[in-house]
């Protein structure tokens, strides 16, 4: 039988490994974001939340339920734009990084 791994535990053991993964998870979720696919970048804050400060720490920071949050950022949520920049927020200053929106012009 071969041996399987949870995949939220595979991320929590690479950020804690790499602080520059968790950076790039956010990256991504923050372009996925701005490109028009807000499911999967929930699903990937969902799993930086989980991985970096969890929670019940973001419920504090954002003044929202821990359970509301959870509900916002599973696959069928509905985070309104105020709720979904408080979360950015968060993660963003927990992280300590900056985002910067660069614009490509399409052909």
């Amino acid at each position: 039988m071969a041996l399987t791994r949870s995949f939220k535990q595979t991320v929590v053991e690479r950020v804690e490994r790499d602080p520059e993964f968790a950076k790039a998870l956010f990256d991504e979720a923050a372009t996925l974001f701005l490109s028009g696919e807000p499911e999967t970048a929930r699903l990937i804050l969902r799993d930086l939340v989980n991985a970096t400060l969890g929670f019940e720490q973001l419920a504090s920071l954002t003044d929202k339920p821990s359970k509301s949050l959870h509900r916002m950022l599973s696959p069928k949520g509905n985070p309104s734009m105020d709720n979904l920049a408080a979360i950015f927020v968060a993660v963003r200053a927990n992280l300590k990084v900056e985002l910067e929106v660069h614009t490509v012009e399409m052909v």
